[in-house]
C-alpha cells in the first residue's frame, strides 16, 4: 500500500520551490531552517523520491519536484479562489465575464438586457480579451473562448456552440445577377490570420482576389467590409446586426469551420448560481445559429 503523503507538508515544499531556498522559505512562514528541512524530508520519503538537489549550499528542484510544483500551485489557486468566492455573498458579487472584444460588442452586449431581464439578481461585468485567461490575476469568474488553444488543466470547459463563418462585404460590392463575389480586395484579421483558408477549405470554393489589407481587430475588418472597402470573412457571432440592417450581406451563408465556443471557469459551474445561470443563457443564445 502506497504510504500516504502529509498534506501539510506541501505548504512548506511549495514555498522552499518557489524561493529557491529552504532559509527563505523559513523566514517566510516564520520558522526555523530545520524545520522547514524535517518537513521537506518528510515529503520526500512519503514520495519515495527526491525533490531537491542539495549542492554548493543551494537547493534545485529534480524533475519530480518540478512537475510537483507545478501541481501543487495550481492546486493552491483553485483553493484560493474557492475561499474567495465562499467568503463574499455571490448573489451580491458581479460575474467577471471576459470576452473578445468583436463579440462583446457585436453580439453579447446588445443582449445583456434579456440576460437582466431573466437573471435580475446577477450583475456582469465584461472584461474584453482574447487567447489565455489569467482568472486569478485578472479577477476573471468565467471566460468565453474558442478552442484554438491550449487552456491548460485546472480549467473548468463547458461547449457553448459551434461556430459559423462566411464572406461578407456591403451590398453595392455584389454584382448584379451574379451569385459569386467579386472579391476586389479580402480584408484580413491579425487575431485569426487563417480564416480565409478556412473558409476556402469548408466551401471547397477557390475564390481569387485582387489584393488584401489587414486588420489588428476582427471589428475593424468588418467596419472596412461595411464601408465597401472589400470583402471580410465574419462569424455569423459578429455580422448578425449588420446583416439584419442591411449594411452586410453574406452571399455563400455561413459554414462550421470546426472550432468550437467554450466557456471557461476556475470553478465548477455547479458550484456557483451565477456560473450555472450565465451558461445555460448563453447556449441558449448562441444556439441560434444559421441550420
Amino acid at each position: 500500500m502506497a504510504r500516504q503523503v502529509p498534506l501539510n507538508t506541501l505548504r512548506f515544499f511549495e514555498a522552499a520551490a518557489r524561493l529557491g531556498s529552504f532559509v527563505k522559505a523559513a523566514d517566510e512562514l516564520r520558522l526555523t531552517h530545520g524545520a522547514v528541512s524535517r518537513q521537506i524530508r518528510l515529503l520526500e520519503e512519503s514520495l519515495g523520491t527526491a525533490l531537491f538537489e542539495r549542492r554548493n549550499r543551494g537547493v534545485f528542484l529534480t524533475q519530480q519536484g518540478e512537475q510537483l510544483l507545478s501541481a501543487t500551485q495550481q492546486a493552491f489557486e483553485r483553493l484560493d479562489a474557492a475561499m474567495e468566492a465562499l467568503r463574499k455573498p455571490v448573489r451580491h458579487v458581479p460575474l467577471v465575464v471576459s470576452c473578445e472584444p468583436t463579440i462583446s460588442m457585436k453580439w453579447l452586449i446588445p443582449r445583456l438586457s434579456d440576460f437582466y431581464k431573466q437573471h435580475p439578481e446577477v450583475q456582469l461585468h465584461i472584461f474584453t480579451s482574447g487567447g489565455p485567461v489569467a482568472f486569478q490575476r485578472d479577477g476573471v469568474d468565467v471566460a468565453l473562448r474558442r478552442n484554438d488553444f491550449n487552456w491548460g488543466t485546472g480549467v473548468h470547459a463547458e461547449k457553448v456552440c459551434d461556430e459559423w463563418i462566411g464572406p461578407v462585404c456591403a451590398p453595392t460590392l455584389l454584382k448584379r445577377r451574379q451569385l459569386h463575389l467579386p472579391l476586389q480586395k479580402v480584408l484580413h484579421t491579425s487575431s485569426r490570420m487563417t480564416a480565409w483558408a478556412n473558409w476556402r477549405s469548408v466551401s471547397k470554393t477557390d475564390a481569387d482576389h485582387n489584393g488584401s489589407q489587414t486588420y489588428e481587430h476582427f471589428y475593424l475588418s468588418l467596419q472596412a467590409a461595411c464601408a465597401g472597402l472589400g470583402v471580410a470573412i465574419g462569424s455569423v457571432f459578429m455580422t448578425q446586426e449588420e446583416i439584419d440592417s442591411g449594411r452586410l450581406v453574406a452571399p455563400f451563408g455561413f459554414m462550421r469551420d470546426g472550432s468550437e465556443y467554450f466557456l471557461l471557469s476556475p470553478l465548477p459551474f455547479e458550484s456557483d448560481p451565477r456560473r450555472a445561470a450565465f451558461l445555460q443563457w448563453m447556449r441558449r443564445q448562441m444556439h441560434h445559429a444559421p441550420p
